[in-house]
């Protein structure tokens, strides 16, 4: 009996031993499945500045489609009102043209000038001087949004408005 006490008493300490010592872990990381990683989970304030020369204009900024132009059904109202205040306004106007971080930069910028273009080409189809209306593209060097998926790429295809 003392020999069955002795080994039971071994075999405890070896337990107690090995989960002491022998087997330290981490607590489990719990993600959601939805966790983008990215910085914003909404769209930034369209009265935030720019890191450009202009100063950000109090216009709505114009989002894109991936890989297109052309303006969307849903921002044709926000450019309507756009042109309106900027008819009421003094001075110059620049569009910037930006796109998502996805594709060359060569393209990027290509395609932030053709975004920038067909903003310009808009509201001057809706009265807005075209010599008061000049563009620019910063492709992918400027993102409104920091991250890698879609819930920040849709807030980096846009043009801005700056004052020249």
């Amino acid at each position: 009996m003392r020999a069955s006490f002795a080994r039971f008493a071994t075999v405890i300490a070896v337990v107690i031993g090995l989960g002491a010592f022998g087997c330290a872990s981490k607590p489990k990381e719990t993600t959601s499945s939805t966790d983008t990683k990215s910085e914003w989970k909404e769209a930034p304030s369209s009265r935030e500045t720019t890191a450009g020369a202009g100063k950000k204009l109090d216009l709505q900024t114009i989002y894109f489609d991936f890989d297109k132009s052309d303006i969307r059904a849903d921002q044709r109202d926000a450019l309507k009102a756009n042109a309106t205040k900027i008819q009421g306004m003094s001075g110059n106007i620049m569009i910037e043209g930006n796109t998502d971080e996805r594709g060359t930069e060569e393209y990027n910028l290509a395609l932030g000038e053709r975004r920038a273009d067909s903003v310009k080409k808009y509201l001057v189809n809706l009265g807005v001087p075209g010599a008061r209306l000049s563009t620019v593209s910063f492709g992918e060097a400027r993102p409104a949004v920091q991250g890698h998926d879609e819930s920040a790429w849709k807030y980096n295809r846009r043009a801005d408005f700056t004052s020249n």
